[in-house]
């Protein structure tokens, strides 16, 4: 409203929907209790899926194929590397539902963005919420800025008071303890 526009569409109801998670570790079980709180179904899939936490959860475990065919609103909640890149391609993107919505809001290289450009222009699938992407910042000229059917946020799902409070106090917790001669967090 602040720049003037006022409503023009409608929205979609969540009850009933299906809410499907790539990913049920600590983001993804927190999404599936935000998805149950709205009445939505949820199911997850993932290289290492925790049957019991689904069972915790009550969220169907199901296949990759089978998630990305039946899901309404499928969210990304892996970690990077290798071994989810480009885990959604155009060929995953042709099986989802024409009405379905892709939410990542995990690591930009999981989808392929050419791929994703390709199906949101055709209306493959009817839309996409993005908080991180193949390169960062979004370069000025990248198409997914001007398409109308994608929400764009600059890689801020993690930017909270609290999160810096706890980024800064263990920075400086960490340099102590090197100076002290007794480093911890020490990843190897």
């Amino acid at each position: 409203m602040y720049q003037g526009y006022w409503q023009t569409t409608i929205g979609v109801e969540l009850k009933g929907k299906i809410l499907g998670l790539i990913g049920l570790g600590k983001v993804g079980s927190q999404v599936a209790k935000i998805g149950k709180a709205f009445g939505m179904q949820v199911m997850a899939w993932s290289e290492n899926l925790n049957l019991d936490t689904c069972k915790e959860l009550d969220v169907l475990p199901c296949s990759k194929e089978d998630l990305i065919k039946n899901s309404d609103f499928l969210s990304i909640h892996v970690q990077g590397g290798d071994r989810y890149k480009d885990c959604i391609t155009i060929k995953e993107m042709d099986k989802m539902k024409k009405t379905a919505f892709l939410i990542n809001t995990s690591r930009g290289p999981i989808i392929s963005e050419d791929d994703l450009i390709i199906a949101l222009s055709t209306n493959e699938i009817a839309g996409a919420g993005l908080d991180v992407y193949e390169k960062e910042p979004l370069p000025e000229n990248n198409k997914l800025r001007f398409l109308p059917n994608v929400l764009l946020t600059p890689h801020i799902g993690y930017v909270t008071a609290e999160n810096y409070q706890i980024f800064y106090s263990q920075m400086i917790e960490s340099l102590e303890a090197c100076v002290n001669g007794k480093p911890i967090r020490v990843i190897e």
